[in-house]
């Protein structure tokens, strides 16, 4: 394999993923890290580490030039990005191939083109991929945005074409109120990603939220590993995620996962990339396309026996896929939670601190993703996220009693934790039957809970 030392240009749990993944390959990590992380897990597990900065991420994760320059002064072959941070940057991806680093990820082109929510809107739909109902294009002024969204049909939505983290959306229901909502969304773009331009779509009231996992190569070979039903969200954040998804028959899931593979394989994607969909009523509907690894890539690893980290460290070495879509098996079901540092108690602020006893669950079928110890600290500069915790079992029931058992197994001291909201998600009537949407934890559980 050409890749012989990596760079993670990344912190925390996917940082010490990343070490883990290289390591069992026989390649060498080298992290970066801010100040706030000299003590962290990846320091310690790292072949080599260096400071790039202060805590802010403008200051050191973000600091595109100073990653680079610790990549060459450690003679760096590759550079993983993560999620998060300079995962989806074009020009850092750029950067990398100016330099003759290769960037774990697609190429620069491919990124910039799909990370253009309008624009990956396009490229999907000429490749008979299924995509909301709106025009295509972005719009600046609200006047033109409010005459397609009329054809549309009210309600709609309107998205910040550069957007993410929920930021830069706004439902209108009422064409009254259309050009007051486009205005305040596209400024709080443009002040978040320095791009103005908004697109408009159809907007769905109950819909879930399903992505799909892909792998490609540079050889032409394509696969999808299933999909991902990543419903259960606050704040248009994701708290609980599951593969398979209760909803989907497998006949769309086989439809869709074709529709993919031919689509990324004509415009010569590479890499892993998770494809994201609203379902409703029987129907897929895409949404975006995220060029990276992603937060709950783990399930899908359970099931389906793949390390996706060593797939993409593969894919970069310009290795062929070393299994087609007929050997892909999925085995059971796997659920996993977002185990963070916040207070449900107080409209679930941050809880940034030390960690003065951690003692995390086991037993079969249980994986935990953490950068966390006893004694480690949470620093306020980044994601509160403790750890991933994943459960696998032959089948749905049996792995939601096993990750409401790992979390009531779970000793957590010296911070506030969301471990209670993550059980009453889990217990839920809604859940259990698999009968939910991305609206039923703030409409049904935390709207309950507040009366």
């Amino acid at each position: 394999m050409s890749i012989q030392r990596v760079l993670i240009a990344n912190r925390g749990e996917i940082a010490v993923r990343i070490i883990r993944a290289c390591h069992e390959m026989g390649v060498e990590a080298v992290i970066v890290y801010s100040t706030a992380d000299a003590d962290s897990l990846g320091v310690k597990l790292a072949d080599q580490a260096v400071c790039i900065g202060p805590p802010s991420p403008v200051e050191s994760y973000l600091k595109a030039n100073m990653i680079l320059s610790a990549a060459v002064a450690t003679k760096c072959d590759a550079v993983h990005p993560g999620f998060g941070f300079l995962s989806e940057n074009a020009e850092f991806a750029a950067m990398c191939e100016a330099i003759g680093i290769k960037f774990i990820g697609p190429n620069s082109q491919i990124i910039s083109q799909l990370g253009q929510k309008a624009v990956a809107k396009q490229i999907m739909k000429s490749y008979g991929v299924p995509v909301i109902p709106g025009p295509e294009g972005t719009f600046i002024d609200p006047e033109v945005a409010l005459v397609e969204a009329r054809k549309i049909g009210f309600p709609v939505i309107i998205k910040a074409a550069s957007g993410g983290g929920g930021r830069g959306i706004r439902v209108i229901e009422d064409p009254a109120t259309f050009v007051n909502s486009f205005l305040e969304a596209s400024t709080e773009a443009q002040n978040a990603f320095n791009d103005p331009q908004m697109y408009v779509e159809k907007f769905f009231a109950h819909p879930k939220h399903i992505e799909f996992q892909m792998l490609a190569d540079q050889h032409g070979n394509c696969v999808c590993l299933g999909e991902r039903d990543c419903s259960a969200q606050r704040r248009k954040q994701k708290v609980v995620e599951e593969t398979p998804s209760p909803a989907l028959s497998n006949a769309l899931r086989r439809s869709i996962s074709a529709k993919l593979c031919s689509a990324l394989t004509q415009i010569g994607y590479w890499n892993a990339g998770t494809v994201e969909f609203l379902y409703e009523k029987g129907e897929l509907f895409f949404m975006e396309m995220n060029t990276r690894i992603q937060v709950e890539h783990p399930v899908t690893e359970m099931v389906t026996s793949t390390d996706l980290i060593q797939e993409q460290i593969r894919i970069a070495s310009n290795e062929a896929l070393s299994f087609n879509q007929a050997q892909v098996q999925t085995q059971g079901c796997a659920i996993e939670v977002r185990l963070n540092a916040e207070d449900p108690a107080h409209n679930f602020r941050p809880s940034p601190g030390t960690l003065t006893t951690l003692h995390f669950p086991g037993g079969n079928g249980l994986r935990i993703d953490s950068a966390m110890f006893t004694g480690a600290k949470i620093p306020p500069y980044y994601d509160s996220m403790v750890a991933k915790i994943i459960a696998h079992a032959p089948d749905r029931p049996q792995a939601i009693a096993k990750i409401i058992r790992a979390l009531q197994e779970l000793q957590v001291e010296g911070i506030a934790t969301n471990r209670e909201f993550l059980l009453q998600v889990l217990t839920s009537d809604d859940f259990i039957r698999g009968d939910y949407d991305i609206n039923f934890v703030e409409t049904k559980l935390l709207k309950a809970e507040a009366k």
